[in-house]
């Protein structure tokens, strides 16, 4: 399984070296867990949030590693968020869609051990992020799969950097 894994992590290192580059007008980053549905699994992970792509539009690259049912998968996504302005609030709803690369593994109980696969699928996301006390902000969201992805995944996370 590690050697199936690694071209998904080594693309994942790329990922912040990616955002930096991009010169967007923001970039922030952090830690998201969850939960998603079809199959029933514990989801971590991570995102960039490179903002004004377009305008009102982020770039959100993120990496998901998702455990139970039997599998494990681990996701390389591509968002974009389509951020919408409420006068006068600070929280801020979003929506978008994405693609994604999932690497699946899982045990076999029989002879040959570990089996793997790759799938491709897409998202439809949305969401709404709010500012802490501390000047970062705060994130909920949901994924609804299409094609090769989870049926269904809820995340929350915390952006951290310059927005």
């Amino acid at each position: 399984m590690k050697l199936k894994l690694a071209p998904a992590l080594l693309l994942a290192a790329f990922l912040p070296t990616t955002a930096l580059a991009a010169g967007s007008s923001f970039q922030t980053y952090g830690p998201h867990i969850g939960f998603s549905s079809g199959p029933s699994q514990l989801v971590l992970g991570g995102q960039l949030q490179m903002g004004d792509v377009a305008p009102s539009i982020d770039f959100v690259p993120s990496v998901d590693l998702g455990l139970g049912d039997g599998l494990t998968i681990v996701s390389l996504n591509g968002d974009f968020h389509y951020r919408f302005t409420i006068s006068g609030a600070t929280w801020q709803p979003y929506a978008g869609g994405g693609v994604a690369i999932h690497f699946v593994s899982w045990d076999n109980a029989g002879p040959g051990g570990d089996s793997s696969d790759t799938q491709a699928g897409g998202t439809a996301v949305f969401g709404a992020d709010v500012p802490t006390k501390s000047g970062n902000r705060f994130f909920v969201e949901g994924k609804i799969g299409l094609g090769d992805s989870p049926d269904f995944k809820a995340i929350a996370g915390w952006h951290f950097g310059r927005k």
